[in-house]
């Protein structure tokens, strides 16, 4: 267990700062933040004069490694256009985007993995039929457009739910809905290959011949054995929701940190598009971590150490 968490910390660290090494160079090759924070009748001497205070008159290996360096002590620096620091920003839009990334797994799991396990054991059925049409209907719409659909349908038309901000609870209704659509599907289509998977394995025929009917069957035995390949997907969900937030954040004008990012990289802002990477890249590799330390309780005869038992 030890040598895992050990292997695992290392290939983390190295991860985080691979990705942070590529966006900080990236975001440099998207022009000069300088010129976008100067009024229009700026002087030469005053675009110098604010570069020399921002640091972007040094070299930019300096600037790499200042950068680095207030990583390590945790310091995500101040935002060059809000004035102020990094880390009070993503606070204080975290909340909205784990609302959000909550409704959104309500979604996802909610429905998805239900309709997959129903699509598995009454694959014969003309329902699953119907169900599966559904499934593919939420893989194949865009993230943007289902968002715009629903404002067009439920805002304008109906005029039953509110079309952006978070002003009221069923302000979350609509924007959790369109990002939990695609990883609802993915979930049914992973539940629904698992289960079928399962329902070929001696210990279901066994239940059928000693006479258990088929709900316990699932609920007692089956539903566990199928979900290593569900927890592996969901760990790469969860991830996914975190990124689609921006897109859906963009449409419904939801203040969290999907917002966030795109009104930083359209300024320039690169300590803010930094930290909010960041904190992208950790929740990503612990959810990955999460999963590792799930598949040895749902399944003892994996161990920790990644063999078989």
């Amino acid at each position: 267990m030890s040598a895992f968490f050990l292997k695992r910390t290392v290939q983390a660290v190295i991860a985080v700062l691979g990705v942070m090494t590529l966006i900080f160079f990236l975001q440099r090759l998207s022009g000069d933040p300088v010129l976008l924070l100067v009024p229009q009748n700026a002087t030469q001497a005053d675009i110098d004069a604010l570069r020399t205070s921002l640091g972007f008159d040094r070299p930019l290996i300096v600037q790499y490694f200042d950068f680095m360096r207030g990583l390590l002590s945790f310091d995500l620096g101040r935002s060059y256009v809000q004035n102020v620091q990094v880390s009070t920003l993503i606070w204080s839009r975290l909340p909205y985007t784990l609302m959000l990334a909550g409704g959104a797994l309500v979604v996802a799991f909610g429905i998805g993995i239900p309709l997959g396990v129903l699509m598995a054991v009454r694959r014969d059925k003309p329902e699953a039929k119907a169900m599966m049409a559904v499934v593919l209907a939420g893989q194949s719409m865009p993230t943007f457009w289902s968002a715009i659909l629903m404002i067009l349908v439920f805002a304008v038309w109906l005029g039953w739910l509110p079309p952006s901000g978070a002003r009221e609870p069923s302000s979350l209704i609509m924007p959790s809905i369109a990002l939990g659509l695609l990883s609802m599907a993915t979930f049914a289509r992973v539940a629904r290959t698992a289960v079928l998977d399962e329902l070929e394995k001696e210990y279901v025929r066994t239940g059928h011949a000693k006479g258990l009917p088929m709900r316990r069957i699932v609920m007692r035995h089956l539903l566990r054995n199928a979900a290593i390949p569900v927890v592996t997907v969901a760990a790469l969900e969860i991830a996914n929701l975190l990124a689609g937030a921006v897109i859906v954040e963009t449409v419904f004008a939801w203040p969290g940190l999907g917002q966030l990012t795109v009104q930083a990289i359209n300024a320039r802002d690169f300590l803010v598009v930094q930290g909010v990477v960041l904190l992208g890249a950790v929740t990503a590799i612990a959810l990955n971590l999460i999963a590792d330390l799930l598949y040895s309780l749902i399944d003892p005869r994996i161990r920790i150490e990644g063999g078989a038992a």
